[in-house]
């Protein structure tokens, strides 16, 4: 039986879309907001985000609707 690993930024997709039920933020809240949230994490964070494209400025809606990270372009 293998394990399927996730994808580091399933992670994050997951922890976002807890915070999103959790109403802490809404899902037209920009990503930046979340920045408050990951702390000491986020300078990691915002690097993968802007390496997949996104903005700061994007809506949080946009990070939750990827359905696949996949890297190779």
């Amino acid at each position: 039986m293998t394990q399927q690993v996730l994808h580091p930024m399933v992670k994050l997709q997951r922890n976002v879309q807890s915070l999103v039920d959790s109403q802490i933020i809404k899902p037209t809240d920009s990503i930046w907001k979340i920045a408050l949230l990951f702390g000491n994490d986020w300078q990691h964070w915002k690097q993968e985000l802007l390496d997949f494209g996104f903005t700061m400025q994007d809506p949080i809606n946009e990070l939750l609707s990827v359905e696949a990270w996949d890297e190779e372009d």
